[in-house]
Formats: C-alpha cells, structure tokens, sequence
C-alpha cells in the first residue's frame, strides 16, 4: 500500500486535533493573542457573560457593592439595547463592559465579515448606552476561527478568555455550583501556605454568567447564591476583586 496513503488520515487527525485546540482551549493563543488569567496571585477577576439581565444583575450589582468587589460583564449587543439604563448602571457603579457579539453566534462557524458585523454593532449598542467605547471581547462559547481576534483587534478590543468555567449555565442547584467554585478557595489558601498570596504572579479570571443568551430574564439564582456564599470568603482568604482593566495591570510590588 502506498505509504502517502497511509499518512494522510494521521495527518489529517492530527490537523483536526490542533484546530479543535486552537479553536476552543482558552489558553490556546493559535488563533492570536489573548487573555485567560490575572497578573497577581491576590486578585480574581469575576466575569459575567449573556447579559445584562434585568432578572439577576440589579441583584449581582447590589450584592458585588456589599463586599467591594469589581466586575467585568461580557454583554450581548441586543441585550444592551433593550436594557441600556442597566448597562449605565453596570458602568456607574465601577464596573467593566466587554464585548459579547450581538446575538451570541458560534463564531468559528462565521466568516470576517460576520465576524465584524457582531462585533460592531455590539459596540454601538454598549457606546449608546454608557458613552464610552468597550475594550475587551469575550467569542461566545469561548471558539475562535483565524478571523475572531484579528477582526477584534482591528476594533481595539483584546479578548479575554479565563482561568475557570463552572458550568452555571446547566441549570444545577446552587450547592452543586458552590462546591465547583471551591477550587478558587484552594487556589489562595494552597499559595497562602506558601506565602506566595501577597507576590506577583498569576490568578484566576472566573467565568459565570448573569444571562441567558437565548432570552432576556435568564434564571442565574443559582449563581447569584453561590456568590453570595464565596464572596466574603474569598475575601477573608486575601483576594482582592478586579476587573479584567484591572486584571491585566502589573500588581504593586
């Protein structure tokens, strides 16, 4: 038999298997440069994306302002429209806006064209709203294509990616979340002993979500719950909360 042939499904597997890694690992940089963690051990950024929902994130704002914590929300373009004095409010109360697309595709299905088009008019929906132009991009789903980060830095957005995804879209009760968010707590207690939770170093960019991303007024109780369990714990471990502006800045030494 021909060896060619023979190597040709390997080869093919192979290729398959880097794209599919390159597509959807978020710390996969294949596909152009991103963001997937913080730069000091102390701080966690907590995103929330398939907002703003007027159901949750009213809630999440009041109870981020109880323990001082910043936020970066990933919003979806028609969201944002139809619920711009909320996305205000996210801005006025220091918070983070990023770009979510318009309508939540999966983007490695997308051309560049479409790819732009998202994201464009995402950002005329978050400019409308708040007066001020996003920075930051999160793909839906996390997948990207050659075209997402290169369309969406010559819109002056950097993607953000993260360090942990629970799963709070499932629709699992909120003990099964708070024990999946655990691993944040061992996280600043495991450096803690080391004393490394005061030095420079990396930590974690927390994926949850305020939305649904096929409606408005999503039902996030559950995550809204687990919040309110771990917030002051991380807190009382040494973390400090920031946003992903925040994330991405050299810490003090």
């Amino acid at each position: 038999m021909n060896p060619w042939l023979i190597g040709l499904p390997l080869t093919l597997a192979a290729t398959a298997a880097v794209t599919a890694y390159g597509a959807a690992h978020p710390r996969s940089q294949l596909f152009g440069p991103l963001i997937w963690r913080t730069n000091s051990r102390r701080s966690l950024a907590i995103t929330f994306d398939d907002g703003p929902n007027p159901k949750i994130t009213p809630e999440l704002l009041n109870l981020l302002d109880r323990f001082h914590a910043r936020a970066s929300f990933f919003v979806i373009g028609r969201f944002a429209r139809e619920c711009p004095d909320l996305l205000h409010e996210i801005v006025q109360r220091g918070h983070t806006v990023g770009n979510h697309t318009l309508s939540h595709p999966n983007l490695f299905l997308r051309s560049a064209r479409q790819i732009r088009e998202e994201l464009q008019q995402c950002n005329e929906a978050i400019f409308a709203a708040t007066g001020a132009s996003a920075r930051w991009f999160r793909p839906p789903f996390g997948t990207r294509n050659p075209w997402v980060i290169s369309e969406a830095q010559a819109l002056g957005l950097d993607t953000v990616l993260w360090t942990l995804l629970p799963g709070d879209w499932r629709g699992k009760p909120s003990g099964w979340l708070i024990k999946r968010l655990e691993v944040i707590a061992n996280h600043a207690q495991s450096a803690a002993s080391s004393g490394e939770i005061s030095e420079s170093g990396h930590g974690d960019i927390l994926c949850l979500h305020d939305g649904n991303h096929r409606f408005l007024n999503g039902d996030r109780l559950a995550t809204l719950a687990a919040l309110q369990h771990w917030l002051p714990r991380w807190r009382d471990l040494g973390l400090e909360f920031v946003t992903i502006n925040e994330a991405v800045n050299a810490p003090a030494r």
